[in-house]
């Protein structure tokens, strides 16, 4: 049974349509560079927030009206299936995503909960062989349930990090049965609220432990997905392990693990940590661990992960030219992780910032092409840096001087000359861009 009877296909009409169930400036088959905007953004709908999510929040029921929400249990679940694919066709969208409860529901015991996602999985099988819209990735849920209450693989009880073991198991073996480009590992609870009774070095170790399992039964099975680590600094934990990507890549080289992992990059966890989106994503890119991205934002005067969709282009365009600059995310893709806000309760809603979001994205793309076709911040930098390209500067890149040379060459040197670094200017020429651009699409 259709689930958006009053929505058609979602088609791009240009910049200059009033239709609200239209695209303004994504249109998938424009070519940017060398690839289509499709294959560039390789966009892709969370399960979690657009079919699961209800509205609710801490101080309030759910208020989304879901034309799936007066089935139950099993049926419940094999509803979201038919709504998703409508849902993913009529905005002809090339991926999703889940975790493993979005599915199916927890059965009394893990052999249920085993046959309860089976039967989802043969449907989402079924679907997916007539269907464009592929499997980005998938997860464990392993933070929700009463049994996660002091983590997973970090937990102080061994039998809930063999629980948790033969969850992540069994996502494994459905990643490679759907297909899946990626598996992600979120540590939800992977952290501590204090040191009091934290034994801090068995829970890293452990951790390391599990993903290191993880590593050897995907080569078991022959999944040869990208594994993701999804950074995040706090909640629901006060202090999370994979606080941020310079935190986790360290443990993810302390133990032997980054051979095996990339990032994926959420933008509410980037601000929570302190950071803007485009750093992480540059820290990432720049040793060579960009994954995949959890395309939302946050709202500067809340302190949590409100999970909106994004439309800032400021931001879609500095996270658009850092992956430009990646030459693209490979196996992944710009995942929204975002939610309508608690009153956009219709169905409606979900369509509207869906868009939004594409729009938003396809506006950051064009901007970062033209940005790095005139390498407007390219030859600030490569001018800004000069010194290290010659003399006394290229002797330290190359590794020939030491404290010997460098005292030797600083007791010559005169007064010290330093350039601006003209900050202001530069977002100046950032915002001629983004106006420019945006008046010619």
């Amino acid at each position: 049974m259709p689930y958006f009877k009053t929505i058609g296909t979602v088609c791009y009409e240009g910049p200059t349509s009033k239709n609200p169930l239209a695209f303004k400036f994504y249109n998938p088959e424009e070519k940017v560079g060398n690839k289509t905007m499709e294959e560039h953004l390789r966009f892709s709908v969370a399960y979690w927030h657009t079919f699961v999510g209800d509205g609710s929040d801490p101080f309030g029921v759910g208020t989304m009206l879901r034309p799936w929400d007066h089935y139950r249990g099993m049926d419940l679940a094999k509803a979201r299936v038919e709504a998703a694919f409508e849902l993913f066709e009529k905005l002809n969208v090339p991926f999703f995503c889940f975790h493993d409860v979005d599915i199916a529901p927890e059965g009394e015991s893990l052999k249920e909960t085993y046959k309860n996602l089976d039967t989802i999985v043969d449907m989402l099988e079924e679907y997916m062989k007539t269907s464009k819209t592929k499997l980005l990735w998938n997860t464990a849920n392993l933070f929700t349930h009463p049994r996660f209450v002091h983590g997973a693989a970090t937990s102080c009880n061994a039998d809930v990090f063999a629980y948790a073991a033969a969850k992540v198991k069994k996502g494994l073996e459905i990643a490679k049965r759907l297909g899946a480009e990626n598996y992600v590992f979120w540590g939800g609870r992977e952290g501590y609220e204090t040191l009091l009774n934290t034994d801090l070095k068995l829970e890293l170790d452990n951790l390391a432990r599990f993903l290191h399992m993880a590593v050897d039964y995907a080569k078991e099975i022959g999944f040869d997905g990208q594994f993701l680590i999804e950074p995040k600094p706090k909640e629901p934990t006060k202090h999370q392990y994979d606080f941020d990507v310079a935190s986790a890549l360290a443990f993810l080289q302390t133990y032997g693990l980054q051979d095996y992992f990339k990032f994926n990059i959420e933008a509410n966890h980037a601000t929570l940590a302190g950071h803007t989106f485009e750093h992480e994503l540059r820290m990432a890119r720049i040793h060579g661990m960009l994954g995949s991205v959890d395309a939302n934002q946050g709202d500067t005067l809340l302190g949590w992960d409100t999970d909106e969709f994004p439309t800032d282009l400021y931001s879609t365009t500095l996270a658009m030219y850092e992956i430009l600059q990646n030459g693209g995310l490979g196996r992944g893709g710009l995942n929204f992780d975002a939610k309508v806000r608690r009153g956009s309760f219709e169905v409606e809603d979900l369509f509207y910032a869906h868009i939004a979001g594409m729009d938003s994205f396809a506006v950051g793309l064009k901007v970062a092409q033209r940005l790095i076709e005139d390498r407007v911040f390219e030859d600030v930098i490569d001018k800004r840096y000069k010194s290290y390209t010659e003399g006394i500067g290229r002797e330290i890149v190359e590794g020939t001087a030491d404290f010997h040379k460098l005292e030797a060459y600083a007791l010559q040197l005169g007064e010290i000359q330093n350039q601006s670094g003209r900050q202001e200017r530069l977002k100046t020429v950032l915002n001629q861009y983004l106006l420019e651009v945006s008046a010619t699409l």
